[in-house]
């Protein structure tokens, strides 16, 4: 029995290796599958949503705006927008720092916090940046 029970465990190691080769993961070539904490979690589900939700929001926020409609279409409007979800408004959303998730002094174009940028930036891990000497 136990022997029976060795041999479906291997045939099925077997099976599991060779579905990874024929199948593989699209993640595979990245160094982390999990976010920082619950905070950049947060803000990556607000992103999403913010842009689920980007077209209509854009086209009832045209209604409510425009002078020239009459105001029960732009009062309806205000009542569709308040009916959205309160994530899927655009400024809701933080920029983080992807490595700390620290929420303030972010550099945008790296997406790194002033601390974690120059640390890198000092060890030579970012190309294109120096230490500013004169």
């Amino acid at each position: 029995m136990r022997q029976a029970a060795k041999m479906a465990a291997s045939m099925l190691g077997w099976a599991l290796r060779a579905a990874r080769q024929i199948f593989p993961f699209p993640c595979r070539g990245q160094v982390r599958g999990y976010y920082v904490d619950w905070r950049m979690l947060r803000d990556v589900k607000r992103r999403k949503m913010a842009y689920e939700y980007a077209d209509e929001r854009l086209r009832i926020n045209a209604l409510r705006k425009n002078n020239i409609l009459p105001k029960e279409l732009q009062e309806i409007a205000d009542k569709e927008i308040a009916a959205l979800p309160r994530d899927s408004c655009p400024v809701r959303i933080r920029n983080r720092c992807v490595l700390t998730s620290r929420p303030r002094g972010v550099k945008r174009r790296w997406r790194l916090s002033r601390i974690v940028f120059r640390h890198l930036a000092d060890h030579s891990k970012i190309s294109g940046i120096q230490r500013a000497m004169w």
